[in-house]
């Protein structure tokens, strides 16, 4: 390489770096900014009333696992934060694996349709994303309440004698935030579907292969990229879920993310707020780091 070429890809990289510096600038402040300060708050001291004391300490971070006894003391295991943990983390993981069931069938009969007809369904998928959360979610609770619509067919079909008690359960959120985030999961696995080679099945079936084998061996590991995009789309939200839990919870079946309200508000703990906020990060970076890995293994093989 010459030195005048040496030259002009340096000039282009150092420009290329501030055009994008404004750019940069604003998402340090935008989003790193405000992470950094969660961070520094998790290392404080409660206040009386709110907010910190600027006196370094980390009962923030202990008091995510252990709890001091208010007479005594001393510092115990937090039974109930880990219930909430692992509350959050079993109906999560609960609602990606009912949403890959109910969603995988269901991009594979989109992406089997005609083109014209494709439209039509995706429209359909995409149709609840234009109501708000809130709304969608109390709509969730009128269907499962007492006198809502789910009881009411159930005691008109003689199939129940008296209203069925679901609102206000784990059975009630994973319902919502199934019905919530499915779409996020059925977008993905059309788009890998959609790619996905029909004569590879011909091939499948000429091997002699079963419908079972087909799908384990032929179909999952080729739309594998959409299986995990849609999993990560689906488990982020669910482990910090807070209107649904809230909502279809009312109150009684904590998540991590009505915790942290919690901590932040009643509890006047900014500290455990801040430290218990970091977690979750850390937990999702951790979710997106194994997509990224497991991602690049798929396409490496591909």
């Amino acid at each position: 390489m010459s030195p005048a070429e040496d030259n002009a890809i340096r000039t282009s990289a150092r420009n290329g770096w501030i055009l994008s510096t404004p750019a940069l600038v604003i998402l340090f402040f935008a989003a790193s900014g405000p992470l950094l300060i969660v961070l520094i708050y998790s290392f404080l001291t409660p206040g009386q009333h709110g907010n910190v004391v600027w006196d370094f300490s980390t009962n923030g971070w202990v008091g995510i696992l252990w709890s001091k006894d208010i007479f005594s003391e001393e510092w115990m295991l937090a039974d109930a934060h880990l219930a909430i943990f692992w509350r959050s983390l079993w109906l999560s993981l609960m609602t990606t694996a009912f949403t890959f069931l109910v969603g995988f069938p269901t991009a594979w009969f989109i992406a089997t349709r005609p083109p014209k007809e494709r439209a039509l369904w995706l429209f359909l998928i995409t149709i609840p994303f234009w109501t708000n959360l809130l709304i969608r979610t109390y709509a969730i609770n009128e269907v499962l309440r007492k006198e809502g619509l789910m009881n009411t067919v159930l005691m008109g079909l003689g199939i129940t004698d008296s209203p069925i008690e679901v609102l206000y359960t784990q059975t009630a959120i994973f319902i919502g935030m199934t019905y919530v985030y499915l779409p996020l999961m059925v977008l993905p696995l059309f788009a890998a579907i959609d790619r996905f080679d029909m004569k590879l099945l011909e091939a499948g079936y000429d091997l002699y292969a079963s419908r079972m084998q087909v799908l384990r061996r032929v179909i999952l590991p080729i739309v594998k990229p959409g299986i995990i995009a849609g999993s990560i789309l689906v488990f982020v939200p669910s482990l910090g879920a807070y209107v649904t839990p809230r909502v279809l919870g009312g109150g009684k079946q904590m998540m991590i993310g009505n915790f942290i309200e919690l901590q932040f508000l009643q509890g006047k703990n900014w500290p455990l707020g801040a430290a218990l906020s970091m977690l979750l990060l850390v937990i999702v970076m951790v979710a997106l780091l194994v997509y990224v890995r497991y991602a690049n293994k798929g396409s490496s093989h591909g």
